[in-house]
């Protein structure tokens, strides 16, 4: 009898971690970590961050791809996989990870703390004068998974949140916009923009130098989500004429970010190596079990991706 195996791969992500977490919920499935794959005709399913090109050719009987994170961009353009069902991880862990470091970031501008950085490495006492959190309006574009509840936290905190998205959104102290005229004026009436986007073909290089220049003078701007989403060049330009006053980025259109990227020279840009929010596999191995019984059953997965809509 062929065993059920699962081809795990990622070049971040803890195997270990994950083969225990899985075999708690799944005992029967065999757990193959790349390259020691076994017969691939047995992979039914893969667990998968970042696979190299051609990685899904190598198993004809695939049925099933889960993505190691919340942005599937990576997997819906490849031309190595047969049809198979595409689902993405929504943990509560991830969900709280991206919603801590959305509320450091913007926290960190709320409270001026860069002023005091640059007066901590000046041995100056520079004091600004606190403004309350409702003054503040604060942008989250993107609504999903991830945007959605960050969304939800700094409203619950009294910053005053809009959230621009594809389909309106009903959230709680959230003003919900759509389109092209709701994008412009999210940008135009928040001085923090958070980009929360999955990375699709309509949001790539969405963010350029008109959407730049409709931003308040100074604005902040807060990237978690990915780098394509961002005319990097357009966004360094706008950081050195001060439209955009201060930057938040973790992720970028090359990674790691290269050595002597203009980046990394602006003061007023702090940097994050693409850690915004992980996957936590005790939490997430529930989903991908439940998934993989789904696919079992006939059914579809839990989170299913539409290559379509890249999301």
């Amino acid at each position: 009898m062929s065993r059920d195996a699962l081809v795990f791969y990622s070049p971040v992500d803890d195997a270990g971690a994950w083969r225990a977490a899985l075999a708690a919920e799944l005992p029967d499935l065999d757990f193959r970590v790349d390259p020691e794959v076994g017969d691939a005709a047995e992979i039914r399913y893969a667990l998968a961050w970042l696979p190299p090109k051609g990685f899904f050719a190598r198993f004809p009987n695939l049925q099933l791809v889960t993505n190691l994170g919340a942005g599937v961009d990576a997997l819906v353009r490849r031309d190595d996989l047969v049809p198979v069902k595409f689902s993405r991880l929504s943990d509560p862990g991830m969900v709280a990870m991206m919603t801590s470091y959305v509320v450091f970031a913007v926290t960190r501008y709320a409270r001026d703390i860069p002023v005091f950085e640059r007066a901590t490495r000046r041995g100056e006492w520079e004091y600004v004068h606190p403004r309350a959190l409702s003054e503040i309006k604060v942008a989250v574009l993107g609504l999903g998974e991830l945007g959605g509840p960050a969304a939800r936290t700094l409203a619950s905190m009294g910053f005053t949140v809009s959230g621009w998205s594809r389909s309106p959104k009903d959230i709680p102290g959230v003003a919900s916009h759509t389109g092209r005229d709701g994008l412009e004026r999210v940008l135009s009436e928040n001085e923090i923009i958070v980009s929360l986007l999955p990375l699709t073909p309509e949001s790539r290089g969405l963010l350029g130098a008109a959407e730049f220049a409709l931003m308040p003078k100074g604005a902040k701007f807060i990237n978690a989500s990915r780098g394509a989403v961002v005319d990097e060049a357009a966004l360094i330009a706008a950081l050195r004429s001060g439209q955009v006053g201060e930057a938040t980025l973790d992720v970028f259109e090359t990674e790691p970010l290269p050595k002597g990227h203009p980046l990394w020279s602006l003061d007023n840009v702090l940097i994050t190596p693409h850690m915004a929010s992980i996957t936590v596999p005790a939490l997430a191995a529930r989903d991908v079990a439940e998934s993989i019984r789904r696919v079992r059953a006939g059914l579809p997965p839990l989170h299913e991706v539409d290559p379509g809509r890249g999301y």
